[in-house]
């Protein structure tokens, strides 16, 4: 799995020794109360752990999950947020998911991410597109998918912990975001 880079960010693979930045980043309502109920609240005190050992008991089975971290490129190294793709899931509830650590918000540094992560799903893997979701009230990811090339095509039904079951479903296609990255340049 390959490291990407951008201006601020250096987006590495997942490994156990996050675990300690991830639980006490990721143990925080502001974050959670946006995710899917699949995620345990409250927060365990082993559940960063528990999340990279499967994440990475997955991937080293042969799983296609591309687990990334996010790094501030001139920082100490810390893990500050994480992004999971997976190319071929074939699940209306999305294919890529996101948080970033709640210091590091309105820098645009998860659009920052993301788009290194759609270079590297369409130049790299070659994927043709694929779907994104957030809870409707998600302002911030919202605004995410809008500056990173995502179409918006309706909703779909995902219990979130906040109690909102209304999810706002995306497409990412390669089209749009050669339009994207072609307007950004000129």
């Amino acid at each position: 799995m390959p490291t990407l880079f951008t201006e601020r960010l250096m987006l590495r693979p997942l490994a156990l020794s996050d675990a300690p930045a991830i639980q006490r980043h990721f143990d925080n309502w502001n974050i959670v109360k946006y995710l899917a109920v699949v995620v345990p609240w409250p927060y365990p005190a082993d559940g960063a752990e528990s999340f990279v050992r499967l994440q990475l008991d997955q991937i080293a089975a042969g799983a296609e999950i591309y687990q990334w971290v996010l790094v501030l490129r001139y920082g100490d190294g810390e893990a500050i947020g994480n992004i999971h793709f997976r190319p071929h899931l074939s699940s209306a509830k999305g294919n890529r998911g996101f948080w970033l650590a709640e210091p590091y918000w309105n820098r645009g540094l998860m659009s920052e991410a993301i788009d290194a992560v759609n270079t590297f799903a369409f130049v790299t893997l070659g994927v043709d597109s694929f779907y994104v979701c957030n809870v409707a009230s998600n302002v911030a990811s919202r605004r995410v998918k809008q500056k990173t090339a995502a179409e918006f095509i309706g909703f779909i039904e995902l219990a979130h912990h906040n109690g909102e079951s209304r999810s706002e479903q995306w497409i990412v296609t390669r089209a749009n975001w050669l339009r994207n990255r072609s307007a950004r340049t000129r």
